[in-house]
């Protein structure tokens, strides 16, 4: 049997929402009305971070000027900012000047020096307070360029190269950089040549704008939002977890207040793609038609503060092993693995032996990453004694952001056979500095006297299929027959970047047919765990069918490449087709006293005098 992978949920950040002078136009490209190409920048005067004045008239004796709209706590103007310093190296001696801007009202002073800091960018950084700056350039996210040529015309807008982007729910990365958008505007403008393409539409998160509206109604943050955050939001938008800015105070989550509104109302936030008309589960994160239409309203009534005695108390959080003391921790490999700054990081593999000279069933697993900043998912697989990969073992634990830890039900447990190795995989995401990472997993044994029922993953899968160039709905089918009686648990679909949808479907022996989970718009960063409401049992004879779908044409922003035949492969840029889930047996119990051995039957007594005795 072939490696298998098997991923839990991923992390990352939901697609950024519109600001609030132009919500309506949120996703138009720079080729709509607004765009700025031919517009004359008028001189301005911001301060740095650190004080120092600034203003555009300084730069007469350049060229050419690149300004660049950025953000503290975006994450694609942190893995961007590498490129950034990168170019003004390249274009500042041939006389081009860069600049930034940073029009955040929810970015601080602080926020500002520790990026550009992180990031060693040299150029100035500016505070754009009030957004008088954006506005008069038209800005819309971050990262977002402008050129202005030597009369101080934009000459370019919009995006860096094409290689990150914010189009697919938390984002993508293709393997391979196929234009540097920026580079070649600065190019032809310095070879007095028109621009091929002066409009680029810009990924990324749109600026937190100061609030046009005057506070307004009954719904406020310290009444209603901040309790629906805490709820909703805060376990991954909080000081030192996964999510990019947090969204614990007022002042934070005010600059966020369109972002919010729009992935909400789009369904983003909370990551869940489950199709509601389908399955019932017990982890649905969906927000209430209620709750969406609080939020709403509160963004459209200028996001009134209120009574901070109205406040929640702040929600308390499990640090450390969300599972207890664990009683043993295993790290993936005795030292950290390095995370460069950008580019695509491929799956890394280690291999560890935790010493267990005997059976171990493992009750409740806690997999914590050395480094949530870079940290896309860790999953830890069991490596059976005697195998090459890991194969049959199944997995042991695993972590993506939000995701619970492996705690099984009372009685049920995970079999590990003596002498296993664990294999980590670790999918790494640069966020535009070096890192390190270190992660761990932590497990706790059951006494195998109280275990009742093994835990039994499983997988329906293709690992034969071809995906065409430029197909945008390739369908690839597969089943599996379910030789004896089980309880189903849980269902986890598994595509890469091409994935579309995915649907898992129970065929009875009767030939009734059940919808178990419907998929209609996958997305690869958050590959969620669907677990049953109630556990489903399937009797013996029936069949899951798992149906996927992909896209691989240039519609599909995270396409590595629409031009080749697509296969199955271990990492992102090829694709896998796999339907896990989880069953128990409804009749097992391994409690239960084995049945005695049956007396043998006393032997006839011989007749000794046929024997002739």
């Amino acid at each position: 049997m072939r490696r298998i992978l098997l991923l839990a949920t991923v992390v990352s950040i939901a697609s950024i929402g519109s600001p609030a002078r132009a919500a309506e136009n949120a996703t138009a490209s720079p080729e709509a009305k607004s765009s700025p190409i031919g517009k004359k920048v008028e001189p301005f005067t911001l301060s740095d971070y650190r004080g120092k004045i600034h203003s555009l008239d300084e730069l007469q004796a350049s060229k050419l000027v690149v300004i660049a709209m950025l953000g503290a706590e975006c994450p694609l103007a942190k893995v961007y900012a590498p490129r950034l310093a990168a170019l003004a190296g390249e274009f500042e001696s041939k006389g081009v000047a860069f600049l930034a801007i940073d029009s955040n009202v929810q970015d601080s002073l602080s926020e500002i020096a520790a990026y550009a800091r992180v990031h060693k960018l040299d150029f100035p950084i500016l505070k754009d307070t009030d957004n008088k700056v954006a506005d008069k350039l038209g800005a819309l996210r971050t990262p977002e360029v402008f050129v202005l040529d030597q009369d101080r015309v934009i000459r370019y807008w919009g995006r860096i190269d094409d290689q990150y982007g914010f189009k697919t729910g938390a984002g993508y990365a293709k393997p391979r950089l196929a234009r540097r958008d920026l580079a070649e505007a600065l190019g032809e403008l310095l070879a007095d040549k028109p621009v091929s393409q002066p409009a680029i539409a810009a990924d990324g998160c749109f600026i937190g704008r100061v609030r046009k509206t005057e506070p307004q109604g009954e719904i406020t943050y310290s009444k209603q939002i901040a309790r629906i955050l805490q709820d909703r939001c805060v376990e991954c938008h909080r000081a030192g977890e996964v999510a990019p800015f947090v969204l614990t105070s007022y002042d934070e989550v005010v600059g966020w207040a369109e972002t919010i509104r729009e992935v909400v109302d789009e369904g983003r936030m909370p990551p869940w793609s489950a199709n509601p008309q389908h399955g019932h589960f017990s982890n649905d994160a969906r927000l209430s038609s209620c709750e969406k239409a609080v939020i709403s309203n509160w963004v459209k009534n200028g996001c009134p503060q209120g009574d901070p005695k109205d406040l929640p108390p702040p929600r308390e959080f499990v640090e450390g092993w969300r599972i207890g003391e664990p009683d043993q921790v295993i790290a993936m490999s005795d030292k950290p693995y390095k995370v460069p700054a950008e580019g695509v990081v491929a799956y890394k593999f280690f291999t560890v032996d935790p010493g267990w000279k005997e059976d171990k069933w493992v009750k409740a697993a806690d997999c914590r990453p050395g480094n949530r900043a870079v940290v896309h998912h860790v999953i830890v697989f069991i490596q059976s004694p005697g195998e090459g990969e890991f194969r049959d073992g199944g997995g042991l634990g695993g972590y993506a952001p939000g995701a619970p830890p492996a705690i099984r039900e009372e009685g049920t447990a995970t079999f590990v056979p003596a002498n296993s190795k664990l294999v980590f995989q670790l999918h790494y995401t640069p966020n535009g500095s070096e890192q390190e990472d270190l992660s761990k997993i932590g497990v706790i044994f059951a006494d195998p006297k109280t275990v009742k029922k093994r835990i039994r993953g499983g997988m329906v899968g293709d690992l034969s299929f071809k995906i065409p160039p430029g197909a945008d709905n390739h369908e690839v089918h597969s089943s599996h027959k379910f030789l004896r009686d089980a309880l189903l648990l849980d269902v986890t679909p598994h595509m890469h970047l091409r994935g579309k949808s995915f649907r898992f479907e129970a065929e009875f022996a009767d030939g009734r047919r059940e919808i178990l989970l419907d998929v209609p718009k996958y997305d690869f960063n958050w590959q969620l765990t669907y677990r049953l409401a109630e556990p489903m049992l399937l009797p013996k004879g029936t069949r899951m069918h798992c149906t996927a779908h992909y896209d691989n044409s240039e519609e599909n922003p995270a396409n590595p490449n629409p031009k080749e035949t697509v296969r199955y492969g271990d990492q992102t840029w090829e694709e896998m087709m796999f339907g896990f889930y989880t069953t128990v047996d409804p009749k097992q119990d391994l409690t239960a006293p084995k049945p005695s051995a049956k007396p043998a039957e006393p032997k006839p007594l011989e007749n000794k005098a046929a024997a002739g005795g």
